[in-house]
């Protein structure tokens, strides 16, 4: 993974947000120019990189835009190649809605293509680092970047607090690339943040009492949720959901789940649950799906981010100890 520039954190939403705005004005100015079509019953044809990315585009584009994701359904979204056809459909797209640092080929591919009909989500809203303080070891996206140091946490999907941010950020932009619908786009945006804010109601009342703040999970995406709500994320590799934990981490998770009470180590659906396994048999703990939503598939629990966020909150009450 290319390590986001941690000054970027620094740059307030609003400028941030602002500064993405600005950098549409390209987009907003050749978009007009097609405002004729869209008005013949076009849609905006949208191209988002990965599941979060396509949900905000479905969600409040509505009926005006035709989204088609880079990243299919079962595929880790970390390990994605694109075909040529996928890097020269960038080109064709109307709009482009990504999320820097999550996919290495994607970002590639962005860069490449030079096209100005682009947003980054993780210009929406501010980044963080997540290292030791929250995920156990320090956690980087990647199998070749061991030796480098955390970056910014791209996981922001997964606080719904952060996700609403963004989620304003890609309603304007979506105003200024097809103004002729800003209307719809800042409804729609409306209607979805007013749902993500009741998603984080129902996560702090549901998870303001429980027996323990503690959780082992394979992947450290979690960061985010678990500094939105108090909680402790301990991941068991960090780097490589699938990678075989040492000796000397499986001993310290085992410490771990005994001092703070800890019930449970979550796998999630995309990768193999072999090292959650191997962890629960090591530590008599059971296992259970924490699903950082990163695509869905027939074995998600539910059928898109906000059924699959509240079956993670049942989860995570559960294996928490929530009173």
């Amino acid at each position: 993974m290319t390590v986001m520039n941690k000054r970027r954190r620094l740059i307030p939403t609003a400028v941030a947000a602002g500064a993405v705005v600005l950098g549409l004005t390209a987009l907003s100015a050749c978009s007009t120019s097609d405002a004729a079509d869209h008005k013949s019953g076009d849609k905006l044809n949208v191209v988002a990189s990965f599941y979060p990315m396509q949900f905000l585009a479905e969600r409040i584009g509505g009926g005006h835009v035709s989204v088609s994701t880079l990243t299919k359904p079962g595929v880790e979204p970390h390990d994605l190649e694109l075909s040529p056809r996928q890097i020269g459909g960038l080109s064709d797209a109307d709009y482009i809605l990504y999320l820097k640092g999550i996919q290495p080929a994607v970002d590639d591919a962005i860069k490449l293509s030079e096209s100005k009909h682009t947003v980054d989500a993780a210009k929406l809203t501010t980044l963080e680092d997540h290292g030791a303080e929250v995920g156990g070891e320090d956690h980087e996206h990647g199998h070749e970047h061991e030796g480098e140091e955390a970056g910014a946490d791209p996981h922001i999907w997964l606080d719904p607090v952060k996700y609403a941010e963004v989620a304003k950020g890609v309603g304007k932009s979506l105003e200024k690339t097809d103004p002729d619908h800003a209307a719809d786009y800042r409804k729609n945006t409306d209607a979805l943040v007013k749902e993500l804010g009741a998603l984080d109601t129902a996560y702090k009342k549901g998870l303001a009492d429980t027996a323990t703040k503690t959780f082992i999970t394979t992947h450290s995406a979690f960061g985010y949720l678990a500094e939105r709500y108090g909680l402790t994320q301990e991941g068991i590799a960090g780097i490589d959901p699938e990678a075989e934990p040492s000796p000397a981490r499986i001993s310290a998770l085992h410490s771990i789940a005994e001092k703070k009470k800890v019930t449970t180590v979550f796998f999630e659906t995309l990768a193999s649950d072999k090292t959650a396994k191997t962890v629960a048999r090591d530590t008599g703990l059971r296992t259970d799906v924490l699903d950082p939503l990163e695509g869905i598939t027939d074995r998600s629990k539910g059928d898109d981010y906000i059924e699959v966020m509240k079956s993670n909150l049942a989860a995570l009450q559960k294996a928490l100890g929530a009173k």
